[in-house]
């Protein structure tokens, strides 16, 4: 089926999107550099219109701001403001865990939860040499968009979404900068046993237990910051982190 011109633009928006927040994640555009549209189309090979849709939505987010000569600025962030996020991302999650079990999931959707836990399992049992990392972050990231979308409610999914598209608030930040230190599979390990805990709430219909462990599992990311933080060499690994004004 042939695309239609709306189609076409939306994934032309997308593309701008994901190749903008690339930039700054990456450190390839410091915090308070700005950027126009047309500096960003030479660098991502993209037209005008989606390169200004996707800025403009950036600004919405909150990862780039307007500024008085024209165009857009990254931000830079507080310490604090990211474990803000990183709270404010838990409290969602355990609203979504305790819908999902108050409400209760059909059998087809607990199953799948099932099959990742075992999928994830099977990663995590693994030595960290061997880990297959970029597996363990899709699955990871899979488990969190299920438990977002199995509560039954747009506007909760929607504002899960939204939180996560903050700066290292999302369930997988720092893991990449700790694979090769013995925390890693300690986090992993404990994270593992919380996905575990969390499925088993919301089967057993067990709303305030669902809703809990999922508020303590997001606090794993706070630990993971607050220890990569402390090391120059576990900074230099998330380049992003430039983006926190120290």
């Amino acid at each position: 089926m042939r695309k239609s011109a709306g189609d076409n633009q939306s994934s032309q928006t997308l593309k701008a999107l994901l190749g903008i927040r690339d930039l700054v994640y990456s450190g390839a555009v410091a915090p308070g550099e700005r950027l126009s549209e047309i500096n960003v189309c030479d660098r991502l090979g993209l037209s005008r219109t989606p390169v200004r849709a996707a800025l403009a939505r950036l600004e919405q987010e909150g990862l780039l701001q307007l500024i008085p000569s024209g165009g857009y600025a990254v931000r830079s962030f507080t310490e604090a403001e990211i474990v803000d996020a990183i709270e404010l991302r838990g409290v969602l999650e355990g609203t979504a865990a305790r819908f999902a079990a108050e409400r209760g999931v059909s059998p087809s959707r607990m199953a799948g939860l099932k099959a990742l836990l075992a999928d994830l399992d099977a990663i995590v049992g693994q030595p960290v040499a061997k880990m297959d990392f970029q597996a363990y972050v899709e699955c990871n990231a899979e488990f969190h968009e299920q438990i977002a979308g199995i509560a039954g409610s747009a506007v909760i999914r929607g504002e899960i979404e939204r939180v996560t598209r903050l700066p290292f608030a999302g369930p997988s930040a720092f893991l990449n900068a700790q694979t090769d230190i013995p925390e890693f599979r300690k986090s992993l390990v404990i994270g593992q046993a919380h996905h575990r805990g969390i499925v088993d709430a919301i089967e057993m219909r067990e709303g305030a237990r669902a809703e809990a462990l999922s508020r303590e599992h997001a606090r794993l990311a706070r630990q993971n910051l607050a220890f990569v933080m402390t090391d120059e060499n576990l900074m230099s690994k998330v380049p992003g982190l430039s983006l926190i004004a120290v």
